[in-house]
């Protein structure tokens, strides 16, 4: 920012004499205005003072004998204090923002003394979520033939929903919103040369989703789909493209940047049109994309960059490079000439290390005019397993400050339930390995949908945003991510103010055990991606495994890096020297960490599953997570008898499996009765329909599969239990 003029300064230092309780160096700056009135409602005696100018921080430091900051630049920014007088010091807009957040977040909660002398920047400069947005049916995202998908389309074209999400987003430091779509570009985007395929009005289809469709975003144009539709929204292209223009700058209203996200290549919402088809090699499909990625950078200025994958909808059997080549001279060629015109303008391609190697993405791209970063899943789908999962670290060596790495941090694990562990967040942030080749992060999920929660049944008819359900989860991810020193106290106390203080002592004990639950079990069941696992229900795709019996418990082979043996390995293994754990240390850890959420539950007033009230839905998650804690840990230590069984023939031991599945089945019953009492029966997009009373037929299915076994049944094999994140 350039320094102030003299006059304009002195003027300046006088409007700073704290002659109102809040003031703006830019009064009329959104960030700014933001965070005064975020500040407003809690200000109390305190004069606060936002300086987003580098001579006037100078100038003030002088004035008030105050310690300069210790860094400047984007997101950079102190707070001084003495006394009631509170300055906020940035070169920067978005730092004076994230400062007087700070100064809102300590006042609201009564701890003015968290605003001595802090200088802050961020450990990581790029915080974001993930989002398969559901724009039309014609131009799918994965997520589309979900419940969450379809009830959340019409929320996408409405401003109000934006605006709300950015706020939110801003709240929790995070600066990055990434939608992720196969192909967005008809529904957001005019193309000159193909002006047929621009969509207008929204559609919505009428008929039903199931859980046939492809898991890899194939015939999502199915014709049954688009021959009974509704007009969600009666717009044109031209004002489709002003709508998300607005919705641009509501985000960069709160210092958060946009980025496009397309799974390669679909050609939904232009096939059949000017030529365009679904081959690789048409000329017309190449043009095409060209074109559109030449548009979408010029009709949308603040879009800050766009990323693709060599994946889906292409041969990924190849060995040549054929695969680059097309997203070179359709997305490379189009980067170019959209910004012909602004060659300086910030802009990035993020080319995802999915089913790639990195010397056929920068042979191909070495003409780029741009940014080139790259993008790794951290831990594939579960950020809920071990706070350090091992599977880029091999990456490394081949990252360099030219060609930094996102990570894609999956949520596959929680969807409708809250979460709370500060330690777990921290040691996952702080885990990361060579955080000066990771350009930042997106976090979300694959097989559900950040936007309002249609699955509680209590909230139905104000539904809520789900980084709002999730509060406190979503701050301490993105507070820790931006520093992830900050400590306990603030996000206990942020608990504390929100439940008015009811038992706060009490309570987030018992929600940092329950919410281990998920780690734990995911850490031994172990499936890589969203349609092979899914927590909540102890299942997956049908087409993979679907319900997990007993005697899959026996042959799952545990997460790479979490030190824990198969229950198989286990027994009949050589582990000298490996230095794995027991299988029932997975059972006995979620048995004493169920016992310690349902004791602390104990020592808070009564509640009902059925209740829309937050305290009273936080409880009642708690006991949700201990009890299908305890179920798993049941179901393991009958996993365990039987292959004992199995190896020594001892009928005693066949016995002891049927007594923990007994146990099992009631935490089940237990478990699918707080389920449902809460949430609708759901489609998601990976895993298929979810009905959790439904399963407990499932459940009595492990009784026979225990009582016809028979023994020397198990032979140990190692597997290959996760993809390969990147290819040399």
């Amino acid at each position: 920012m350039k320094s102030l003029p003299l006059t304009l300064l002195l003027l300046l230092l006088s409007f700073f004499g704290f002659s109102q309780d809040i003031s703006l160096s830019l009064e009329n700056n959104a960030r700014l205005v933001f965070a005064k009135n975020e500040i407003r409602p809690v200000v109390g005696k305190f004069k606060v003072r936002i300086i987003c100018d580098a001579a006037a921080v100078q100038a003030i430091c002088r004035e008030n004998n105050l310690t300069p900051p210790k860094y400047t630049g984007t997101q950079r920014y102190a707070i001084r204090r003495k006394g009631q007088h509170i300055w906020v010091l940035a070169d920067n807009t978005i730092g004076g923002m994230y400062g007087g957040l700070d100064v809102a977040d300590a006042l609201r909660v009564n701890h003015p003394e968290w605003l001595e002398n802090k200088d802050q920047q961020p450990y990581l400069e790029e915080r974001g979520i993930k989002f398969n947005i559901p724009l039309d049916v014609r131009t799918p995202s994965y997520t589309d033939p979900s419940d969450a998908a379809q009830a959340n389309l019409p929320e996408m074209w409405k401003e109000e929903f934006w605006k709300e999400y950015f706020d939110e987003m801003a709240r929790n430091r995070m600066n990055t919103m990434t939608l992720w779509s196969l192909n967005t570009f008809p529904s957001l985007v005019y193309v000159p040369e193909f002006p047929e395929v621009g969509l207008n009005d929204v559609w919505r289809t009428k008929a039903k989703y199931d859980d046939s469709f492809s898991s890899t975003g194939i015939d999502f144009d199915k014709p049954y789909l688009v021959e009974n539709v509704e007009i969600v929204k009666k717009i044109t292209i031209q004002e489709k493209m002003d709508f998300w223009r607005k919705v641009m700058q509501l985000a960069d209203d709160r210092g958060i940047s946009v980025y496009l996200f397309h799974w390669n290549m679909f050609a939904y919402g232009a096939k059949g049109k000017h030529g365009i088809t679904q081959d690789l090699s048409n000329e017309k499909t190449i043009a095409y994309f060209r074109a559109a990625t030449r548009e979408m950078i010029k009709q949308y200025p603040l879009l800050k960059g766009i990323g693709i994958t060599a994946g889906e909808g292409m041969d990924n059997k190849k060995t040549d490079d054929s695969n680059e080549r097309w997203l070179w001279q359709s997305y490379g060629e189009g980067i170019n000439d959209g910004l012909k015109d602004t060659p300086t303008r910030d802009f990035r391609l993020i080319h995802r290390f999915h089913w790639t190697a990195l010397t056929k993405i920068t042979d191909n791209f070495k003409d780029l005019h741009c940014r080139l970063d790259l993008s790794l899943k951290y831990a594939i789908a579960h950020m809920y397993s071990i706070p350090n999962p091992p599977f880029i670290k091999d990456a490394f060596p081949m990252l360099s400050e030219k060609h930094k790495t996102w990570l894609t941090i999956r949520n596959d694990d929680i969807y409708s339930m809250r979460w709370a562990n500060v330690d777990y967040a921290r040691k996952f942030i702080t885990s990361i390995p060579h955080i000066e080749l990771v350009a930042g992060y997106y976090m979300g999920p694959d097989g559900y949908l950040w936007g309002r929660d249609f699955l509680n049944k209590n909230t139905l008819k104000n539904p809520p945003l789900v980084i709002k359900k999730q509060w406190v989860s979503n701050r301490i991810w993105g507070r820790l991510s931006f520093d992830p020193t900050v400590p306990k106290e603030v996000f206990t106390s942020m608990i504390e103010q929100q439940f008015a203080g009811k038992s706060t002592s009490d309570l987030v004990p018992a929600w940092e055990a329950a919410s281990l639950i998920f780690p734990y079990i995911t850490r031994f069941v172990w499936g890589d991606i969203d349609l092979k696992w899914f927590p909540e229900a102890n299942t997956s795709a049908k087409r993979y495994r679907g319900f997990y019996t007993v005697a899959e418990y026996i042959h799952r082979q545990p997460m790479a890096g979490s030190n824990i043996a198969g229950i198989t390995e286990w027994l009949h293994a050589e582990l000298k020297g490996k230095g794995l754990k027991s299988p029932l240390v997975i059972a006995d850890s979620l048995t004493l960490l169920a016992d310690q959420a349902l004791n602390g539950l104990k020592k808070l007033p009564p509640y009902s599953h059925t209740s829309d009230n937050e305290l009273q839905q936080t409880q009642s998650d708690i006991e949700a997570f201990a009890t299908i804690g305890l179920y798993y840990a049941s179901k393991i230590q009958a996993a365990y008898a039987l292959a004992e069984f199995d190896k020594t023939s001892d009928p005693t031991f066949k016995q002891k499996s049927l007594t923990w599945l007994k146990k099992a089945e009631q935490y089940w019953v237990t478990y699918a009765d707080i389920y449902s009492q809460k949430n609708v029966p759901a489609l998601y997009n990976r895993v298929g329909y979810v009905d959790v009373n439904a399963l407990k037929a499932e459940v009595k299915k492990d009784y026979e599969i225990v009582e016809s076994w028979k023994p020397g049944s198990i032979a140990y094999k190692v597997q290959v239990t996760t993809e390969k994140p990147f290819n040399r």
